[in-house]
């Protein structure tokens, strides 16, 4: 199969003359379009690695309602985010989520509003999410053998999520898509599986490389790099040529089957970083702005959202945040520093 693409980020190279159009940008010229928003850091499983099995979740009181949310979001437009998606923890946890959906779809300047879920809830939830206007819903599956998702998740659920994804299907979303991480010695084996499994139900799977985030120590034998993954593919499900459509910013590279029937997508956060094309900012359940998945600082915007919303501040911190991005997470050196939060505190 032909080599790796390189990621060939459309950066800005002159970020002022970006900036004078309204855009966040930092100095690296990265444009940054894309917003992250955790509803909560509540979860119904214990991934491995995403969080620990003991965590103190944060009181209901702590979140962002929400209308602070929307509030935030609609500052956040102002400099030119277009781009928004919803996730945890489990965000299906959050009650009403429809309603927090309803609310950010009526922002004009939202071009793609999607969600990241684990599906075990999809099943009651799916129609209500695509009636308030959610475009397109990302699925966590890791494994298709129940006691592997047991051991994986530290939780039953795997029907509950396989029925999750049939639901997401026939309500007509307008894409779905499966994400794996895949961790060698734990699900390695399970890749042909589960690609077969995607393209029979005519859904792009994207596998993840297994990151330092988790609660667990990281052992970086157990990544499976995309390499590796894209061979085992290749040879046993079907030819793969890399896609010609794909957007450039975007965390993941994809591949098409040459028959035409499938895509698959490979995030390489380890063997190849994308840290150089990164459009993203984070904005956690209980308010805090982070300029990165592993970032170390943050910044809290809660208080300036509440009583009242503080327009003003707001802007300047998000401003603040963007400049002060660093080039990238620096996984492969020795500078690297894990952040004190999990995953599932995060938002994925």
């Amino acid at each position: 199969m032909n080599p790796l693409p390189i990621h060939d980020p459309l950066i800005n190279k002159d970020h002022t003359q970006a900036a004078s159009f309204g855009n966040l940008v930092d100095t690296f010229g990265r444009i940054h379009n894309n917003l992250r928003i955790s509803v909560t850091d509540r979860c119904n499983l214990r991934c491995v690695y995403c969080m620990p099995e003991d965590v103190q979740f944060l009181d209901s009181k702590e979140l962002l309602s929400f209308e602070e949310i929307t509030a935030f979001v609609k500052i956040a437009v102002s400099r030119g985010v277009n781009k928004v998606r919803l996730t945890g923890g489990e965000p299906l946890l959050r009650r009403d989520l429809s309603t927090l959906v309803g609310f950010l779809s009526q922002i004009k300047e939202i071009k793609d509003l999607s969600l990241t879920t684990n599906g075990m809830l999809l099943k009651s939830q799916a129609v209500a999410l695509k009636q308030a206007g959610l475009n397109r819903i990302t699925i966590s599956l890791d494994t298709l053998l129940p006691d592997r998702f047991k051991d994986l998740c530290k939780r039953d659920g795997l029907e509950q999520t396989l029925e999750g994804i049939d639901a997401g299907i026939n309500a007509g979303f307008q894409s779905i898509k499966l994400n794996t991480v895949c961790i060698n010695g734990i699900n390695d084996d399970e890749v042909v599986t589960l690609a077969k499994f995607a393209r029979e139900k005519q859904i792009e799977i994207r596998f993840i490389e297994y990151m330092p985030i988790g609660a667990n120590p990281w052992e970086k034998a157990k990544v499976m790099v995309a390499h590796e993954i894209l061979e085992k593919i290749d040879k046993e499900v079907g030819p793969l040529v890399p896609a010609t459509n794909y957007d450039p910013m975007a965390p993941a590279m994809e591949f098409v089957y040459e028959d035409g029937k499938g895509k698959v997508g490979i995030i390489a956060s380890v063997s190849k970083p994308f840290c150089q094309s990164c459009n993203r900012i984070r904005i956690t359940a209980e308010g805090k702005l982070r300029n990165c998945l592993f970032a170390l600082e943050e910044i809290d915007i809660r208080p300036f959202l509440r009583p009242e919303v503080d327009e003003k501040s707001i802007l300047t911190m998000l401003e603040t945040s963007v400049i002060s991005k660093w080039a990238g997470h620096q996984f492969n050196t020795k500078e690297f520093i894990k952040p004190l939060r999990t995953m599932h505190a995060i938002g994925g």
